[in-house]
């Protein structure tokens, strides 16, 4: 563990202290400084003349200052001499101030500390730059920065980690290897070498391996990919030694590398070949993770979320043997990760968990954290005794769609067309039958663009969608735009997202999900998972300019059909749109429960 701030600040200001006092007793430690020298002879001149105002007697040597203030110093006699008591005579004839100090040494020490503390502040600023920039001492270098993690520090268990249970069966199988190899070698058995993490951000990866540290009996070595890799080419590859080397001294252990396509990129995949020190750490790690001995007791346990990017002769059995897929979590798991994070807070009994869990799908760890952290503040900020389901409600606002913007100014006419374009989206969800459920609506806007915004989220986690029900969905996507041009007759820059949405969703029902009726069930998507510049560069087109168009002509011919049916269920529940908009317009925000009092009579149950 490093040195407080604050104590390096002391340090720092004592250090510094010393040497301005050393400094100032160098250079202005005595009134009289040395100037000119004088033979003995002028000096005595000078006195007989009457010229000197004051003199400082060290032992045979004198310095001065003339009454025209220059400064001088001559060699005068030893004390000892009879000379000596004569020129203490001269001076007092001729009333000069007469100042003695003892030649004890300190002036020649004070001199000569003069030459050599300059050189002791350069080396020890050259010091403190090198520690600085190695995060050690000038002597290691190439010393891996892998950090031993205990129990007692990290202090994170399997009971901190919810979401996902066969994820934690698969871990707690290497924890047990560890405590009890006897279980498994009876068998035969062999504990894999490496375990490869992988999951998008955010899913708990690094939060499991934390986990294993507080579980596990045995040393937990934790580092970032990117430690290992230096401007210097071959200091990443000492670094690797030097960790295994580490790691086998205290086997058995666990080696934990985050990020590991920091380090362990494809290699010669760029243009002009590969990044040498790059390449020369991930030789090594592979020669580490492989080599000739037999089991050494080190596991080696990695996380990524860019397993694409890595180089196969890491994903080889022997390697990395076993992948793990951390995914974002179901509706138990949520729940299960919400229980975790609210309970050190204070929930009001309005709380309802399972009512949050259903209102994210798609929310992995990270964002639930931070969801409850939102709603904590938003609560503390209006001086509440406990978190309100209010409180959530804003707080998941705020992540899914940005900070309000509640003192933007917006004229009459163009926050009537929001009004319609926002009453469009959300009239659209209510007449279709396979949509997402509408939460809220409104006109306040919100985050960087959204200058309104239909709040819709599935009630339940979904894995499989119907063509019918995507069409659906880019019919809700286009309900806005189409309710611009029925009620004003014209067309708005408002719907651009909603546009870029909606030609994203129908590009994928054609090139991946086969769902055209004039090219049929082909898998047209180009495969970008080779994201090097150079593979980009010299990869031919995969398509004949004739299936491009018609592809380009299904793509178009499934927005339009979704426009014209948004355009036909607005002009047919015209009433309903009007009506919906004018209370937007005097209430801005309305919930699920507003918006069917408000449609009721107006429309049918969802038509097909």
């Amino acid at each position: 563990m490093g040195t407080p701030w604050n104590l390096r600040l002391i340090t720092f200001l004592l250090v510094l202290g010393l040497v301005v006092f050393l400094l100032f007793q160098l250079f202005q430690g005595s009134p009289i400084s040395r100037t000119n020298s004088f033979s003995y002879s002028h000096f005595l001149d000078q006195v007989r003349a009457g010229n000197v105002a004051e003199v400082l007697i060290q032992g045979a040597k004198i310095e001065g200052v003339l009454k025209t203030g220059e400064r001088f110093s001559t060699q005068g006699p030893p004390e000892s001499s009879t000379s000596y008591n004569e020129l203490i005579k001269l001076l007092e004839d001729n009333s000069v101030s007469i100042q003695f100090q003892s030649s004890s040494g300190a002036g020649w020490f004070l001199t000569l500390l003069g030459y050599i503390l300059p050189v002791i502040l350069v080396i020890a600023f050259w010091s403190w730059m090198m520690r600085r920039v190695q995060g050690t001492n000038a002597f290691t270098f190439t010393q891996s920065r892998a950090k031993l993690v205990t129990k007692e520090y990290t202090k994170v268990t399997f009971k901190d980690v919810a979401g996902i249970d066969e994820v934690l069966e698969e871990v707690q199988e290497i924890v047990e290897y560890l405590k009890n190899p006897g279980k498994f070698a009876r068998l035969g058995a062999k504990v894999p070498k490496g375990i490869l993490l992988v999951g998008p951000p955010g899913t708990g990866k690094t939060l499991l391996a934390r986990a294993i540290a507080g579980e596990a009996g045995v040393p937990f070595f934790s580092i970032s990919g990117s430690d290992f890799v230096e401007m210097f080419v071959g200091v990443g590859a000492a670094r690797v030694r030097d960790m295994f080397q580490k790691a086998k001294a205290n086997a058995p252990c666990i080696v934990f590398i985050d990020e590991l396509d920091a380090v362990g990129r494809k290699r010669g995949a760029g243009i002009g070949g590969g990044h040498d020190e790059r390449e020369q750490t991930l030789n090594q790690l592979l020669a580490e993770m492989d080599g000739f001995e037999g089991d050494t007791g080190v596991i080696v346990l990695a996380a990524t979320n860019r397993p694409d990017v890595l180089d196969p002769a890491l994903l080889r059995p022997g390697r990395f043997d076993r992948k793990i897929v951390v995914p974002p979590p179901d509706l138990r798991g949520r729940e299960a990760i919400l229980r975790i994070h609210t309970r050190n807070k204070k929930l009001a009994p309005d709380v309802d968990l399972s009512v949050l869990a259903r209102r994210t799908p798609g929310f992995v760890g990270a964002d639930l954290e931070n969801l409850c952290n939102e709603a904590a503040l938003l609560a503390a900020r209006k001086n509440k005794p406990a978190i309100e389901m209010s409180d959530f409600e804003e707080a998941l606002e705020r992540v899914i769609t940005g900070l309000a913007r509640k003192g933007m100014y917006i004229k009459d006419e163009e926050r009537r067309r929001i009004a319609y374009h926002e009453a469009g989206h959300a009239l659209v969800s209510k007449l279709l039958p396979n949509t997402d459920p509408l939460l809220k609506v409104t006109i306040v806007p919100r985050g960087m663009g959204a200058l309104g915004y239909a709040l819709q989220l599935p009630a339940e986690d979904r894995y499989v969608l119907t063509k019918s029900e995507l069409m659906e969905r880019l019919t809700v996507l286009l309900g806005g735009r189409a309710a611009e041009e029925v009620v004003f007759g014209d067309q708005t820059t408002g719907a651009a997202e909603d546009l870029k949405h909606a030609t994203e969703l129908a590009k994928r029902m054609v090139v991946e999900y086969g769902m055209s009726e004039e090219l049929g069930p082909l898998s047209l998507g180009k495969e970008r998972t080779n994201i090097f510049l150079g593979e980009e560069i010299v990869k031919s087109d995969e398509h004949s300019e004739e299936l491009t168009a018609a592809i380009d002509r299904e793509i178009r011919r499934l927005v339009l059909d979704a426009y014209a049916r948004a355009k036909d269920l607005i002009s047919r529940y015209r009433a309903a749109l009007d009506r919906l908009a004018e209370e937007l317009l005097r209430r801005e925000t309305l919930d699920k429960e507003d918006v069917d009092r408000i449609l009721a009579g107006f429309i049918p149950q969802p038509v097909g």
